[in-house]
């Protein structure tokens, strides 16, 4: 089935929000850290949003990650940049790797990160996303464009501003550069209020840079 092109809002808590049925894109909002064993890393991104926002003079904000789920003809791929250790076996649909921290520190898989085109994939920590599915496109067509991307999506360093973004690189670099490499409006795209995605902005600068060759 193809669908018409459709995007809606997904900048606040009152977000349109959808149990995925129907072939499209959605996205997921998910709090730093959320449903990890360990709280570790939790505790490292308070601690980098309160030295951030001490720096920049303004109040401290949740941090959240964006993770994709998209529905092709009936057929539901997740869309996630994970670390490369601890996978466990079997095809996770990894189209990518890049390095963490510094680039000569991928050399381990203990510094790389994986990117994921998952057919049927999971999302571990997804029962925690707020907002629950945020349908950004709606039909076959934009779904099928995004997924077709995945592979392209550019495995700079993450943590850092390679590409003179003016922001790190990150998994939410990775959402915000395929849904703007695929034609949607990532832009107005925001997490839950009093909500700060790191890295979103970057996607959004090099897709920009990508489209205008």
């Amino acid at each position: 089935m193809t669908g018409s092109l459709r995007t809606v809002a997904a900048s606040s808590d009152n977000a349109e929000t959808t149990t995925p049925v129907s072939d499209g894109v959605d996205l997921y909002w998910i709090p730093l850290g959320a449903g990890a064993r360990l709280p570790i890393v939790r505790w490292n991104g308070l601690l980098f949003e309160a030295l951030v926002a001490r720096w920049q003079r303004r109040p401290a904000q949740d941090l959240y990650h964006a993770a994709l789920e998209l529905r092709v003809d009936g057929v539901r791929f997740v869309i996630e940049m994970t670390p490369a250790w601890g996978s466990g076996s079997g095809d996770h649909g990894v189209v990518g790797e890049g390095p963490v921290g510094l680039r000569w520190l991928g050399r381990s898989r203990y510094f790389r990160y994986q990117v994921r085109r998952w057919k049927e994939g999971v999302i571990p920590d997804l029962r925690f996303a707020v907002g629950g599915a945020r349908r950004v496109a709606v039909g076959t067509d934009p779904a099928t464009q995004v997924l077709g991307l995945v592979p392209a999506f550019p495995t700079a360093t993450w943590g850092r501003d390679e590409q003179d973004a003016g922001d790190m690189w990150n998994s939410n670099s990775l959402v915000a550069w395929l849904l703007a490499m695929g034609g949607l409006d990532a832009s107005s795209i925001a997490p839950p209020s009093h909500g700060r995605a790191p890295g979103w902005s970057a996607g959004l600068v090099v897709a920009a840079r990508r489209a205008e060759r």
